[in-house]
Order: C-alpha cells, then structure tokens, then sequence
C-alpha cells in the first residue's frame, strides 16, 4: 500500500469554512484531523494544506494550529471577505489549490484515525471515482444516513419541521429517501445520488471541473446540487470503512432565519433540477 498510494499522491488540500464557530467543536475538528492526517502522513509522505476560511467570528484557536504543525500540515486561515455563505467560502479555497485531491470538511466533524489513509487508498484504486463520502455516526455512534436519494417536497418538509409523532407515520417513506436499506457500515455502495456535504472527498480535478459549489446558495442544498453535478462527470461512492463523527442538527432546530435559508436554497435548487412534489 505504501508504493501504490506514495505513486499515486500528489497534496491533499482541505477547506473548513466558518461562521461564528462553536469553539470547542471547531477545535476538536481540527486536531481530529490532524491526528488522521499525521497517519496519513505515516503511510505516504504527500503534502497536507488545510485552509481556514473564516466568514467572521474565528476564536483563538492556536492550541488547533500547533498540532496541525505537529502533524506536518500547513495552513492558510482566509479572512477579511465577509459571510460570503458556505459554498462561496469553500470556493475562495477551491480555486486556489493545485492538488490531486481536495477535502470539504464541516466545523463539527470528528476525523477518525485511519480515514485519510483508508479514503485516499480507496480513491487511489478506483480511478473512476471523483467524490468519496464515508459512514457518519452520531455523537453515541449511531449511524446518520446522509447518503439520500431524489427529494420531494414532502420529504423534506416531514423529516426537517414535523414533530417524531407525525415522522414516524412517513416512517417508510423517510427511510427510502435516507436510503437505509442501503446504507449500512459494511457494504461499499456506488452512485448515491446525494451525500452529505460534512465530508466530501473530491479528486479535485473533478471538483475544478464542476467550478466548485454554486455561489447561488448561501446555505443548505449546495451539497445536494454538488452532488448531483458530480455524477455528470465521475463516479459517486460510499465507503463505510472511512468513518466520521458528525455533531450537526437540522435548520429547523437553529431557529427562523436558518428555515428561511432552507426554503429559500430548496427553491433554487428545485428550479434547477426539476420539482418533486409527493
């Protein structure tokens, strides 16, 4: 393993955008990652770049950039642009880098040990492929089924704003769009037509040729377009041996000006790619 992926690696880049960040999670997300990535480094000694872009709010966070050092991976934090959304300030990375592979990591995701090593072998014996996503648990290490199929209205509006009552009578519904008769920890699964945008491992030609996210959403729904997008071009695969922890929850918990943004991106992206009612 060691000749294949030092041959077939050039840099990993990574982009974390932020706004406003929980400290604490923020730091753990880093120093998960640069745990993952001092492995990595251990198997193929490639260059590591991680940009930081900042949207606004970025605390002290130096206990996070000494163990990135430690760990052989430079950073670069992006700042003085403003909120300019999720997908813009993952941009503002995306058309800086000159690497073979590109990672789009959320502030609240914990990085296993061995998934830089595990992901990046995977990409580096399967050509094809030109977005890898990986199992994502919760914080008790029950799975999150973020791989999902084509949404309709009503999926959407039952899984984000309905109370558990009213979910569970969509119960059969919910799980054929979240895919879990698919989604398990053991089988590799090819073309989910959506995953999540908290780990998103592109073959960054891929990604350039897709000119990154679509700077019309400003958040929520520009992982799916993404998504879809990338099936244009390359293969989409799910591998469950490349595990991630994921601290996330849905807009409908984080008040009134995040459910505006939801609807507000789920217009744009139903106008783009053909609406779905039932």
């Amino acid at each position: 393993m060691r000749a294949q992926m030092s041959e077939d690696l050039q840099e990993l880049t990574v982009s974390v955008v932020v706004y406003r960040p929980d400290p604490r999670l923020l730091l753990r997300t880093l120093t998960s990652f640069a745990a993952a990535a001092a492995g990595l480094r251990r198997t193929a000694m490639l260059p590591i770049h991680l940009y930081l872009i900042d949207n606004g709010g970025l605390p002290d966070i130096s206990v996070a950039f000494e163990e990135l050092a430690k760990s052989g991976v430079r950073w670069t934090v992006l700042s003085g642009h403003g909120n300019v959304g999720y997908g813009r300030g993952h941009n503002l990375a995306i058309e800086q880098v000159a690497s073979r592979y590109h990672l789009i990591l959320n502030p609240d995701i914990d990085v296993e040990p061995h998934a830089l090593v595990r992901a990046l072998a995977f990409m580096g014996a399967h050509r094809e492929v030109g977005l890898l996503s990986p199992a994502i648990v919760d914080d008790i290490g029950q799975p999150q089924y973020l791989c999902r199929q084509y949404p309709a209205l009503i999926d959407l509006f039952v899984r984000g704003f309905m109370p558990p009552a009213v979910r569970r009578l969509f119960a059969a519904r919910l799980a054929r769009y979240e895919m879990r008769a698919q989604i398990n920890e053991r089988d590799t699964i090819w073309d989910p037509p959506i995953v999540s945008g908290c780990f998103m491992l592109f073959r960054t030609s891929v990604l350039k040729q897709l000119a990154g996210f679509d700077p019309r959403y400003f958040l929520y729904f520009e992982d799916y377009d993404l998504s879809l997008r990338a099936h244009v071009v390359a293969r989409v695969v799910y591998v469950p041996t490349v595990r991630v922890l994921h601290h996330g929850g849905g807009a409908s918990r984080k008040g009134w000006a995040h459910i505006r943004m939801f609807v507000a991106s789920a217009f744009k992206f139903f106008n783009r790619f053909g609406w779905k009612w039932f």
